[in-house]
């Protein structure tokens, strides 16, 4: 009886001092290009001041100058956030020493993520890129391309695949890529079982939603979160909402507003999939402002307003990092960009 006692209670005290394994937490990070709190603020009056982003649940302010400058462009405020260090305008994962820097995707995939990276500009665009390339101009459009065919992402949907097959060296990326399965459609990137999936967009850089782009982002979003779904480990998605940026450039409000709304899409798409998966962490965030955006004038019932712009380029105003789901209360405050990196480092090394 003794002995019986004993046992029970040794078993009792090892399992309580037993560390039980937490679940590993997913990251969808979402970046909408030039997007200010300007540009949120038009996309939600033209939408009936409404926005997926009333849902979350912390926000904070993310400072974007680069190292040298106080107006970022892509890519160094991609980079900023992807690897965590400031750098020169125009470099892609690589500091001011010309050192490569590795991304959290390419950290989260060596901690055995899935990882995926969706954008509605080329994949070898400015933003998508600092999550896989090392190069000091983002413009090396197909030493990017090569870098991502010998990266290790497991889904990518975007544009640029020109820089795949037409190339000054004659490679034939796409062709090399033997891993991956290479689809021409969203039905069939849903249709595929493949765990490396590539589905190109457009051969050049996708036109405007309101031209007909297609697939719309909430719809990449869905099909990539059934594919990370059946994976059965964690994954790290870059969701990039690009052409907002583009509208800001050109000065067109219409143009901004149609971009956040596919993108405000695509982040419902993301809350929806937190409140069933509490082990995801959502961050909606921005690479920097564009256009110097301002609504000087408006009315209610229905909401319409007057904007002007101050730049057609970009600005160095702050930025809002809205957070929802797990570990969402690590990105509330005022911090420098590459305080996003090192916010989902904490949360994957807590796994």
């Amino acid at each position: 009886m003794k002995n019986v006692l004993f046992l029970t209670l040794f078993t009792i005290f090892h399992v309580i001092g037993q560390k039980t394994p937490e679940t590993p937490v997913n990251i969808i990070l979402m970046i909408g290009d030039g997007m200010g709190l300007s540009q949120i603020t038009a996309g939600m009056y033209s939408n009936g001041n409404k926005t997926a982003l009333e849902e979350f649940e912390y926000v904070g302010l993310s400072k974007t100058h680069s190292s040298k400058n106080l107006v970022t462009d892509s890519a160094a405020g991609g980079t900023a956030i992807a690897c965590g260090k400031k750098t020169l305008n125009g470099f892609l994962g690589m500091d001011l020493d010309n050192n490569k820097l590795s991304s959290i995707l390419e950290i989260c995939k060596s901690r055995g993520y899935a990882t995926g990276l969706i954008s509605t500009s080329s994949i070898v665009h400015a933003t998508p890129a600092s999550f896989y390339a090392n190069v000091s101009s983002r413009r090396q459009y197909q030493d990017i391309a090569l870098q991502l065919s010998e990266n290790d992402v497991d889904y990518f949907i975007g544009g640029g695949k020109k820089h795949f097959q037409n190339r000054e060296d004659d490679r034939n990326l796409i062709s090399e890529m033997k891993d991956y399965e290479m689809v021409n459609s969203l039905n069939k990137f849903r249709q595929s079982t493949s765990n490396k999936l590539g589905f190109f967009t457009y051969y050049d850089e996708p036109p405007r939603i309101n031209d007909g782009r297609k697939p719309k982002l909430n719809e990449a979003l869905t099909a990539t979160l059934e594919k990370l779904d059946q994976r059965e480990k964690p994954f790290f998605l870059m969701v990039e909402g690009s052409q907002i940026d583009w509208g800001g450039h050109a000065n067109e409000i219409d143009y901004i507003t149609s971009e956040f709304k596919d993108f405000d899409g695509a982040i419902s798409v993301a809350v929806n999939y937190v409140n069933l998966n509490p082990n995801t962490l959502l961050i909606v965030t921005a690479d920097h402002e564009t256009g110097g955006l301002a609504i000087t004038l408006g009315k209610t019932n229905p909401y319409t307003f007057r904007s002007d712009f101050s730049t057609g380029g970009h600005s160095a105003t702050m930025v809002p990092v809205f957070s929802y789901g797990a570990c969402a209360d690590k990105f509330s405050g005022i911090y420098e960009n590459t305080a996003i990196f090192e916010k989902m480092l904490e949360t994957v090394k807590g796994n």
